[in-house]
This record gives structure tokens, C-alpha cells and sequence, in this order.
């Protein structure tokens, strides 16, 4: 019987695996950060991210908001056994290029490195109150910290220093939040223009040194001791 109402359209299928879902925004209008990262996030129900995939869906922002990206997962208490020494080596090498004041590059090996999904999706779930208080706190400030190229080109030394530390497979604890911290505050603020945040960031990787330094020279003293401790078992 004829009721008159409009056939259901069909509902489109899933995307297959190793297929994108997401529709490449407009170039002109730049995304919010938790936008950024909620499509990050649609990305890896479908468990086919790439860096090189990610770095398509950033858009222009790509490499200094990747280094966010990388570094966002060490922000939080979580343990990511193995993944801080590949995770902070790419962001060494982003951040040495953009020192030097060369474009940002990655070997394809890398590019083609796939992201862990579930970890990844996991760990930006726990981190999205991050991503919203960036959002909320991000805007140009002391714009004299960022007005030029050189100094933009300095801002990215503390964040080789950190992933340097990221590189570091130490079991100590706080040994990958705090250098973590210190790459996401200056990567911030040189997406944004924001000198107070830049700033923070020297602070958090003066601390990340501090916290190595001192730790290594307690490691050293408590090996010190036990190898005195062993020779006079001997004697």
C-alpha cells in the first residue's frame, strides 16, 4: 500500500580498510586544534595512519603541529614503552631543520611509519582536556619573541634538547613528561605566535635539564657506592 512517504536514502558503506575517511578540509580555514585532533582521532578507527597521512589531513601547520602531535602522548601519566626513542627521534629531526632554518623533511621510511591506533586513540582521549586548554590559551602575545625568522629558527633548539631527552630509553619517572611538556609549550606557541607560552617552554626544558642532571648524578653516586660495597666483600 502506498503511503506516500520518501524512500530511506541507502546508508553509505564503511570506508575499507586502508581507505581515509576524512574529507580534506579547506586550506583557507584553519581548523582548531581540537578539530585537528578529533579527526586524527576518526582516522584511526579505521587503522591506517601514517605520519604521512596525518601530515595531509594538517594541512599547511603540518610539521610544527605533527611535533605537537608526537609529543602529545608522553604528556600524560601512561607508560609508552619503546615509542619515545622513534617518536623523539622524529621530532629531533624536524626540529633540527627548522633550527637551521631549512624545511621541515622526513625520510619516506619514516613517513610511512604507521601509528600504533588504539594506543594513540587511547592516549588522545586522556589527553583532549590538554588540546582544549591550548585552544582556550593560545593567541599572539609578546609578539617581539617571534618577529623574526632567527628567532623563530632559535625557539627550535629547546625542542631538539627535549626530543634529545625523549631519546633517552631511561625508566625513571617524569623522565619523558617533562621535556615532553617543553616541546609542546614552544610548538604552540610558534604555531600561534604566543611568547608566553614559548617562554614556558624554555622553563619546562631548563627543568627537564635540572631533572636529568640531577638524576644522573644520583644514579652515579648510587653506583658509586655499590661498587665500593662489592670490593669490600673481597677484601
Amino acid at each position: 500500500m502506498a503511503t506516500g512517504a520518501a524512500p530511506e536514502a541507502p546508508k553509505p558503506p564503511p570506508a575499507p580498510a586502508g581507505v581515509s575517511v576524512i574529507a580534506q578540509a579547506d586550506p583557507n580555514q584553519l581548523r582548531k586544534l581540537s578539530e585537528e585532533f578529533a579527526l586524527i582521532l576518526k582516522e584511526f578507527e579505521v587503522e591506517t595512519v601514517t605520519l604521512r597521512e596525518v601530515l595531509v589531513l594538517l594541512q599547511g601547520r603540518g610539521y610544527v603541529l605533527l611535533v605537537m602531535l608526537l609529543a602529545l602522548p608522553f604528556c600524560q601519566p601512561i607508560p609508552l614503552p619503546g615509542l619515545s626513542t622513534p617518536l623523539g627521534l622524529i621530532i629531533g629531526i624536524i626540529g633540527a631543520r627548522l633550527a637551521l632554518g631549512q624545511k621541515p623533511w622526513l625520510p619516506a621510511r619514516l613517513l610511512d611509519t604507521r601509528l600504533p591506533p588504539k594506543l594513540f586513540a587511547r592516549v588522545f582521549e586522556l589527553t583532549q582536556k590538554i588540546v582544549r586548554w591550548f585552544e582556550r590559551l593560545l593567541r599572539p602575545r609578546l609578539l617581539w619573541v617571534t618577529s623574526t625568522p632567527r628567532r623563530r629558527q632559535l625557539h627550535a633548539i629547546p625542542i631538539v634538547v627535549c626530543a634529545l631527552l625523549l631519546l633517552l630509553p631511561l625508566p625513571l619517572p617524569f623522565s619523558n613528561v617533562i621535556p615532553a611538556w617543553g616541546v609542546l609549550l614552544i610548538a604552540g606557541g610558534l604555531l600561534e605566535r604566543d611568547g608566553k607560552f614559548i617562554i614556558a617552554g624554555y622553563v619546562a626544558t631548563l627543568a627537564s635539564l635540572v631533572y636529568f642532571a640531577l638524576s644522573g648524578s644520583a644514579l652515579w653516586y648510587a653506583a658509586q657506592k655499590a661498587y665500593e660495597k662489592m670490593l669490600g666483600w673481597f677484601q
